[in-house]
């Protein structure tokens, strides 16, 4: 989408790609469930991976558990994409990443959307109920989250903090439904999950820097600044410190500890590359935490299987 001056908005839509090869009514409903771009299911889905395997349910539960999440994944990320586009519509029209949001730029309708939530809150409450009592109690109250997510940028600058909320409760769900029960490994991996998305969101967050200073949009992008490296130098240590702390809880094995090194090394690759003023490098740091969130399930894993 060109701007008035010919130059290129930053923007982080795919309408091309396997999306312009699904029917034209399809499509929209396609974008707003963000389906263009996975790597928002895989954040949300690898806190709860870590908890299905933190729990050690047996290998075949935990394949069936890591199958549902997988799925209830791509289900709820797309709900909560469709809930913050109805809170934002208004919004996402004057930045230049959101802008070609399909509300925001009236390819469908409030009622069609509702219509589509409707849908898929339908097919994640199926998933709920293949889980234990206490994995569906966790999953209700998380609703009061995801319903709750897009109103903090408009109360506190710490957005991105209830999105760790939001985003991280995988982590205590997975470890509920196979393991049964909430303890200290519970708590500390949730933190960890928080954490996490707490550091990674602000980086996505410095996309729209400039865009939410003008509308007046908070985040912890906007708030740190120029100090963000520090922040994040800080946020992304303590996960570390969550993560040990879990392995203890929980009894894992030696093999954990040296397992968790090439987290915190890429984490504070992260912190030393980061260029807030380069939105494509933000993207694409955004977009590494991917292979972070698999190497704490490989050494939660290891944790789990050697020693």
């Amino acid at each position: 989408m060109p701007e008035q001056g010919g130059s290129p908005r930053h923007t982080d839509i795919r309408a091309g790609g396997w999306v312009a090869r699904l029917p034209p009514a399809w499509r929209p409903y396609a974008l707003l469930a963000r389906l263009d771009r996975p790597i928002g299911v895989w954040l949300l889905f690898l806190p709860g991976l870590w908890g299905i395997l933190l729990g050690a349910a047996d290998p075949r539960a935990s394949a069936r558990l890591v199958v549902l999440f997988a799925v209830g994944s791509v289900v709820m990320r797309a709900a909560g994409c469709v809930v913050n586009d109805l809170w934002d519509r208004d919004i996402d029209r004057k930045v230049a990443r959101t802008a070609g949001r399909p509300l925001a730029a009236g390819l469908l309708s409030t009622r069609q959307a509702l219509a589509f939530l409707g849908l898929l809150l339908a097919i994640g409450l199926v998933i709920l109920l293949q889980l234990g009592w206490l994995a569906q109690v966790l999953g209700v109250a998380s609703l009061l989250l995801v319903g709750l997510y897009p109103l903090a940028k408009r109360v506190t600058w710490w957005p991105q903090l209830v999105m760790g909320f939001t985003f991280g409760y995988g982590a205590p769900m997975g470890y509920a439904a196979a393991a049964g029960r909430v303890d200290p490994a519970w708590v500390t991996l949730y933190l960890a999950a928080i954490l996490w998305d707490l550091g990674f969101d602000t980086i996505y967050a410095h996309q729209d820097r400039e865009d939410d200073a003008v509308i007046g949009v908070r985040s912890t992008a906007r708030l740190f600044g120029r100090h963000t490296s520090t922040f994040l130098a800080v946020v992304f240590a303590l996960m570390v410190v969550a993560l040990v702390s879990t392995g203890v809880a929980a009894g894992l094995s030696g093999w954990y500890y040296p397992a968790l090194l090439p987290v915190a090394l890429l984490l504070a690759r992260q912190v030393w590359v980061l260029d807030i003023h380069d939105p494509a490098r933000c993207l694409a740091l955004f977009r590494g935490h991917r292979e972070i969130g698999l190497l704490v399930a490989a050494a939660i894993l290891i944790g789990r299987t050697l020693g």
